[in-house]
This record gives structure tokens, C-alpha cells and sequence, in this order.
């Protein structure tokens, strides 16, 4: 199958789907999938003429910024079919990194519900501005300059960003043979069908929702409930209220949806505190980071159908996920179909089959492996087992390697612990930095540490832990967009502390 067929096959799906049955339903506009085909063929054709008026001999590339909604989706799948390059631009990025995606992708234009946000930051680089509307969505849509067009690889659909650990984020080429064989992988593994409803609870500009989350649905004939963020109790990039959350799984009777593991922890919480797991809800998936087992455990006693996956942007998001017939705690899932996986003599894991077509701006050759920075293993039922990133990875001066990832997360789920980030290279112990969550005492933490000590090897227990001066978050560059400690930043702030306590000697 070619990528033109390929790229057809979920607007075919859509095309093909029972005509009165619901496609799309947001706060206040709702479309079957009959209006969806048509209002993608209609911006589709809208687009298709201004690229032949504009006689390039290639079509433009354009970003994305617009809130979960009808709409969001309309003008994704008109870009796929017009071959129009899209940029989703997540609102938790900090204008830097917007500016940084629209000039590394070489953007001409920009449609958003938020101008106010993009004028100001776009100043000299506005050629021109319309306003129009689509699924009842007042959008605006401006026309970019001074931006060079950039060097994409053939094929490329969709443009992810991703920030790292370091620097700018990087911008992932994706063709739709990426993305829709994804789609399809997860459409099956999970048993998605049009009786199905999938609420959107991740941003959609976030590669894991676009793809596993409204691709597989709509090639299911399943509907998406698309709401914006503060509707379903979400604001910013780690603002949360999770009773609302709950009652909006609840109000949209929905059966599926994607949860980070922060998110999967507060509704632990809740549900501990004797709210109700919603009946329809069956498929709850998890990713983004590293899942503790024992929340996991806690999740399961309380009858909350959670599948914990893996995945990473240069293989169009997922790989590997747990599914109702194989849930195993303390992996990550079986291999989807479209993908296979090898190791390094290191255990680095590497996988084949899916690989992203290059970054955006870089003409060197791609190999169809992905090295994904993380160890791992197949365990003796083929499931797959993430221990943390390679480069991560510490060495006591007792020559013990530790995978800080493993400890933080444990951390993490403690009532008095909100984020963690621990330290040890070359030292004899460990020293944690610790963000208490709210009205928490320093007693409280010191117990959480002690009772989860109890649990570890000697050589990855927290000997000693310093409170942290305000939380890790991207305005203080402690956090990456997707939730990762920068550890070098956090190292360079309170290097002077934990300094202190390994100069005092005894742990």
C-alpha cells in the first residue's frame, strides 16, 4: 500500500461511516460523520485553491494552535488531504518555543483561536489576516513571513514537537503511513468499535491524542468528545482538578480516554476517598512517563480498567500497550503489530518498522531503526520492561548503577510528594530533591522516604533529601513540556545544598 492510499484510508474511513452517526461532539457544536467529510472537503477544496493560486511548486506549511474542538480535527484531516506540512503548537509551550516550531519548520501560516496570544509574539512576521469559521469555531488565520521554508523529508505529514532534556524542542517528520499505522494497531488492540466513546483529555496538539486517541477512534467509526481544557478541569500544563475530570468522564458516558500518570494518581486519590469508578469506562490507557506498579496495584483493587503503554514521538507515538487479554503490571505491553524491537549490548531499546522520516531542517539520511535512549528487556512472556533512560543512568562511587526514573516515580505517589529528582553519581548515597505537595510537613516526607526505603536495594535508597524552593515547571526551565525533570537545570540550582550534605559526610 502507498502512502497516498495509506493516507486515504482514515478519510475514506470517515467517508464511509454510517452518515448519521456522531463523529465529533464539542462543548457546543457537534458533527455525524456526514458534516465531518463534508467540512473536511470543503476547507480541503478552500486550501487546494489558494496553493494553485499561489503556484508553488510545493504547498505551504502551517501551524497549528487551536483548543481541543470540532475543529481542531476539521482543519487536521483537510491538511492531510490537501498534503499540507502541519505543526500542532501545544498552549503549555512558552512562546519561545512556539516561535522556535514555526521558524524551524519554515511556517506560512498560522491558524489559531487565540490571536491575541500570536500578534504580539509575531511582530514583523504577519504578511496578511483573515477570520473564518468552521464547526462553529471562530478561527484566524495568518499569512507568515520572513520564515524560510525548510528542508522536510519527502512525505512528511506532520510536524511534532517535543521538547527534551536540553535545548530546543525538536521537531519530529511524521508521514501519515506513520501515523495511521499507529491508528490502526491501537484501533484493533483495544477492540475499538462505533459503539465506542472517546473523551479527548490530552491536548490534541500532544502526538499520543491525535493519533492513539482521535485516529484510532475515527477509524472505528467511534465518536470523540472534544472539550476544552478548562471544561474538563485541566489548565496549563499541570493544573488539575480531578473531581471535574471524573464527572466529565461520567456526563459524556465515555468508554475510553488517555491519562498521564499524574492524572491516573489523583483519580487513585479520589476514588480511595470513596468516589465512584464510572461504569461505561472501559479502557483507560496511561503513558507519557514511567507508571509506578504499586499505583498501578492500587488502580486494579479499585476495579479502574488502566492499561499502562510506551511509546515515543520518532515512531509516531505508541509501540507497546497492555490490553484487557494482556495486562501485565510492571511492563509496558506486548509489541503492536506494525513494529518490532531489538536491544543493544547495553540494553538499549531499538525499534524497527515505524520510524519518523527525519527533524525538521535536517537533510542527513534517516535508518529505519529508532534508538530510543531507553533500557529495557522482553520478560519470559514477551512483555516489554522499561528500567529508564540510558543517559540517566548514575554510577555510585560503590560502582551500583541506579535508574533515577525508578525512584522518583515511586516517590511520586506518596500523598506528601508532588515531584522528586534524585542524585548520586559517584557518591556513596543519594540525595533527593523533593517538591512536597500541599500542606504537607517535613515529618510526613520523612516517613514517605523511610517507608518507601524499606522497599528498595540499599544502593537506590534516598539517604537524605532537601525541599525544593518552588516546584519543577517550564517557567523555571526544571521541566520538560511533556513533564520530564531537566535534570541538569535542577542539578545547577540546588547543587550548593545537596553539596553541603555530602560535605557533612554521614548519610
Amino acid at each position: 500500500m502507498t502512502v497516498s492510499q495509506l493516507k486515504n484510508e482514515l478519510l475514506q474511513a470517515i467517508h464511509g461511516s454510517t452518515p448519521n452517526q456522531p463523529a465529533l461532539r464539542g462543548a457546543d457544536f457537534a458533527l455525524t460523520y456526514a458534516e465531518l467529510d463534508a467540512a473536511i472537503k470543503l476547507q480541503a477544496a478552500i486550501w487546494d485553491e489558494s496553493i494553485t493560486r499561489a503556484s508553488s511548486p510545493l504547498p505551504p506549511t502551517m501551524a497549528l494552535a487551536v483548543e481541543n474542538h470540532p475543529a481542531w480535527v476539521v482543519l487536521d484531516l483537510a491538511a492531510m488531504q490537501c498534503g499540507i506540512p502541519l505543526v500542532p503548537l501545544p498552549f503549555f509551550f512558552s512562546p519561545a518555543q512556539w516561535l522556535h516550531a514555526m521558524q524551524n519548520a519554515g511556517a506560512s501560516v498560522l491558524v489559531t483561536d487565540q490571536p491575541q496570544l500570536f500578534e504580539p509574539l509575531l511582530a514583523g512576521h504577519i504578511a496578511g489576516c483573515s477570520q473564518f469559521s468552521i464547526a462553529g469555531k471562530q478561527l484566524t488565520q495568518f499569512e507568515l513571513k520572513g520564515f524560510n521554508q525548510a528542508a522536510l523529508p519527502a512525505g512528511t505529514a506532520k510536524i511534532t514537537y517535543t521538547s527534551g532534556t536540553t535545548g530546543n524542542p525538536k521537531g519530529v517528520c511524521l508521514s501519515n503511513d506513520n501515523m495511521l499505522g499507529v491508528a490502526k494497531s491501537i484501533a484493533k488492540a483495544t477492540g475499538l468499535s462505533s459503539n465506542d466513546i472517546h473523551l479527548s483529555v490530552l491536548p490534541l496538539a500532544t502526538l499520543l491524542e491525535n493519533v492513539a486517541g482521535i485516529y484510532a477512534a475515527l477509524l472505528s467509526g467511534a465518536c470523540c468528545v472534544l472539550l476544552p481544557s478548562h471544561a474538563i478541569g485541566l489548565s496549563g500544563a499541570s493544573g488539575l482538578d480531578i473531581k471535574k475530570l471524573l464527572a466529565t468522564l461520567e456526563a459524556t458516558q465515555a468508554n475510553t480516554a488517555i491519562f498521564t500518570p499524574e492524572l491516573l494518581h489523583a483519580l487513585v486519590l479520589l476514588l480511595e476517598s470513596g468516589a465512584k469508578v464510572p461504569r461505561q469506562l472501559r479502557f483507560l490507557a496511561v503513558g507519557g512517563a514511567s507508571v509506578s506498579p504499586a499505583l498501578l496495584s492500587r488502580a486494579r483493587q479499585l476495579n479502574i480498567p488502566v492499561f499502562e503503554g510506551y511509546g515515543l514521538s520518532e515512531c509516531a507515538s505508541v509501540v507497546a500497550l497492555n490490553v484487557p487479554h494482556g495486562n501485565k503490571i510492571g511492563t509496558v505491553g506486548r509489541l503492536l503489530p506494525h513494529v518490532k524491537v531489538d536491544f543493544t549490548q547495553e540494553s538499549e531499546i531499538i525499534i524497527y518498522g515505524n520510524a519518523y522520516l527525519g527533524y525538521a531542517g535536517d537533510q542527513h539520511a534517516v535508518r529505519h531503526t529508532v534508538h530510543t535512549g531507553d533500557i529495557g528487556h522482553l520478560d519470559e512472556d514477551g512483555y516489554l520492561v522499561i528500567s529508564g533512560r540510558k543517559k540517566n543512568i548514575f554510577i555510585t562511587s560503590f560502582g551500583r548503577n541506579v535508574s533515577p526514573e525508578w525512584v522518583e516515580r515511586e516517590l511520586k505517589i506518596s500523598p506528601y510528594i508532588a515531584q522528586a529528582a534524585l542524585f548520586g553519581e559517584a557518591k556513596p548515597w543519594n540525595v533527593a530533591v523533593i517538591v512536597p505537595r500541599q500542606h504537607a510537613t517535613a515529618e510526613q516526607i520523612e516517613a514517605a522516604v523511610q517507608h518507601l526505603n524499606n522497599k528498595l536495594p540499599d544502593y537506590a535508597r534516598v539517604a537524605r533529601w532537601v525541599s525544593a524552593d518552588a516546584p519543577f515547571s517550564l517557567n523555571n526551565q526544571q521541566l520538560t513540556s511533556n513533564g520530564r525533570n531537566r535534570r541538569e537545570v535542577i542539578w545547577q540550582h540546588y547543587q550548593d545544598k545537596i553539596n553541603a550534605l555530602y560535605e557533612g559526610k554521614a548519610a
